[in-house]
């Protein structure tokens, strides 16, 4: 399986983008003037310091937030104007979210964790325990397939929620933090998962304060005080 088939080699542009964000104070301006160019089968990461930005960015990238001014283009389409429920239909198709809690159902399996995404996508039956399996697979989650999620490491219950964020293979998938709550062993099995992945196709943007797994990306960005380098 090849997570990712698409023809469009630009991921996402974002030209000039501002967020603002109005307080009691005045407004508060998480990014400025950002442009940034994710192309396909890149593994960016995203650094700086607490309120430098680097999650509205991966928010708006994501299709989670929109920007307050400025362009944003995901996969040949101008995201402006659209309303919620084109961007909710946008990120159910072609976006995979990864975060720092694993969000599984404790007492469910890993398969039924992974199958559980499939009641958004409305995937028939048997084609979704296939791309669940495929996603098991990939992510070497064999051997623990039917054992609940609340018996599982932390290092497992990362690699199964990336398992249940590549089901649909998404245009690009999107981590925050994703090795945050792990040791050093959990680390390096998550960015070892992460990085055959992008290997396989899958386009990936990442913030981490961790800067010893910068070696896995392809691509790091710098940001500070609302504005991205790099």
């Amino acid at each position: 399986m090849n997570p990712v088939e698409m023809k469009e080699s630009t991921v996402l542009e974002l030209s000039g983008v501002n967020r603002d964000f109005p307080t009691s104070s005045g407004c508060v301006q998480a990014l400025k003037r950002a442009s940034l160019k994710v192309e396909k089968n890149e593994f960016i990461a995203l650094t700086g310091p607490s309120g430098s930005g680097k999650s509205t960015l991966l928010n708006i990238a994501a299709l989670l937030d929109t920007p307050t001014r400025g362009g944003r283009v995901f996969l040949g389409k101008d995201t402006e104007g659209l309303h919620d429920g084109e961007l909710a239909d946008m990120r159910k198709d072609s976006v995979g979210m990864i975060f720092q809690s694993y969000h599984l159902l404790p007492h469910r399996t890993v398969l039924e964790n992974i199958l559980f995404r499939f009641r958004y996508l409305k995937t028939p039956a048997v084609q979704a325990r296939k791309l669940a399996m495929e996603a098991i697979e990939l992510t070497g989650l064999n051997d623990i397939m039917h054992r609940a999620a609340y018996l599982l490491s932390g290092g497992e219950m990362q690699r199964a929620a990336i398992a249940r964020s590549i089901v649909n293979r998404p245009a690009l998938l999107v981590a925050d933090e994703p090795t945050g709550n792990l040791d050093r062993k959990s680390t390096e099995g998550v960015m070892k998962c992460l990085s055959n992945l992008n290997e396989l196709g899958t386009t990936i943007l990442m913030v981490t304060h961790n800067e010893g797994i910068l070696n896995y990306c392809t691509r790091h960005i710098y940001c500070k005080d609302g504005y991205i380098e790099g």
